[in-house]
């Protein structure tokens, strides 16, 4: 995402990520990887939960989540992955986020 946050951003478009370390390391990380979207320190696992993040102790703790929330708060999209590298394409998501600009 990082490398098409400008097709992202021109769909209108902002990216939140939410991980579950504390605030420190998450804005270590966010800066040492100069990430351009938000991030969010999730470390009670508050906003996970709301949104039933799966936690899998064999898959080293939250597995990845991505949902696509249109402007009135209704999610359109989500995908639940089944291992850390399992994340929809940029090319999906772009395809999706077109769609709900267009009413669809």
């Amino acid at each position: 995402m990082r490398d098409e946050f400008a097709a992202f951003t021109a769909r209108d478009a902002v990216i939140l990520t939410i991980g579950p370390d504390g605030p420190n390391s998450f804005r270590r990380y966010w800066e040492s990887e100069h990430l351009p979207f938000i991030g969010l320190a999730d470390p009670k696992h508050t906003v996970a939960d709301a949104f039933n993040q799966e936690w899998n102790i064999f898959k080293l703790g939250r597995v990845p989540a991505m949902m696509l929330i249109d402007k009135q708060g209704q999610i359109r999209y989500q995908h639940y992955s089944s291992s850390m590298s399992d994340i929809p394409e940029n090319n999906l998501v772009l395809s999706i986020l077109d769609k709900m600009n267009h009413g669809e």
